[in-house]
């Protein structure tokens, strides 16, 4: 799409959502929340996205950050979330399944990528890949819990299939999510850590280490779905942030930040 293109798709924005969602003075009398459980990998992504929402319609969003099985269980359990933004499609293919989530509404929107992260002031050489992690001086890896969060079944994947899980396993360490993952590593409790490239990339992390991208062989593609959920009070401020994120401008950020994008492969 040409530049013309997409400054017209951008200026259309607001009165695409503006016929969607009520207007900012309705919205006084009667506020228009929308609740979002998102993984945690989006983080950064998801506040720019949420602010260039808010600023052109009359809702307000409310963000729950986290663990994409964590919070399919929660949804399951009657957790009053509007829209459900995993890191692993599958959850909301789930939802859908079981009558959770409307039908139809399941949306890829983008493709996930782990990398090999180190703090600058680290002695490794993470050039050599996977292979470092063999280092007897490499005491902790951090990697998010593979039994409930995609981010971690990539990296345990990668590690096996790169033939050092067996050596490194008794050293790793489990975060929650990807982003507590990346805790550990960014704080100095782990020496090293395979994070997502989203996080890497963000304003917290990207000048506080350096990574290596683990090559995409190395793991299953990363598919990352939303879903509207059925029981959304607030179901058309809801389609309208889903609408939102298949516009041109969200797709650049998601890009900036390291995705790619559904049909354009992983590179």
């Amino acid at each position: 799409m040409g530049r013309i293109s997409l400054r017209l798709a951008a200026s259309l924005i607001p009165f695409v959502l503006a016929a969607l969602v009520p207007a900012r003075a309705a919205a006084q009398e009667k506020p228009c929340v929308i609740t979002i459980a998102a993984a945690s990998d989006l983080t950064d992504a998801m506040k720019e996205i949420v602010t260039g929402f808010e600023k052109n319609t009359a809702c307000a969003v409310r963000l729950s950050m986290g663990s994409s099985g964590n919070f399919l269980t929660q949804i399951e359990n009657g957790a009053p979330f509007d829209l459900f933004f995993s890191a692993d499609i599958e959850y909301p293919r789930k939802l859908e399944a079981e009558g959770l989530a409307v039908p139809g509404s399941v949306y890829l929107y983008a493709l996930g990528k782990i990398v090999l992260w180190v703090r600058n002031d680290s002695h490794l050489d993470i050039a050599g890949g996977l292979e470092i992690l063999r280092d007897p001086a490499i005491q902790k890896v951090s990697i998010a819990n593979p039994e409930h969060a995609p981010y971690g079944r990539a990296a345990q994947d990668a590690l096996k299939k790169a033939g050092v899980y067996d050596a490194i396993k008794g050293r790793l360490v489990l975060g929650e999510n990807i982003s507590q993952a990346a805790q550990f590593v960014e704080s100095g409790n782990a020496d090293a850590g395979i994070v997502a490239l989203s996080l890497a990339l963000s304003p917290e992390m990207r000048d506080k280490g350096r990574y290596w991208p683990i090559p995409e062989n190395l793991y299953a593609p990363i598919q990352q779905g939303a879903v509207l959920i059925r029981a959304s009070r607030n179901p058309q401020a809801a389609r309208a942030f889903l609408d939102y994120i298949k516009t041109p401008p969200v797709s650049a950020l998601l890009q900036r930040y390291g995705f790619a994008l559904p049909g354009k492969g992983r590179s």
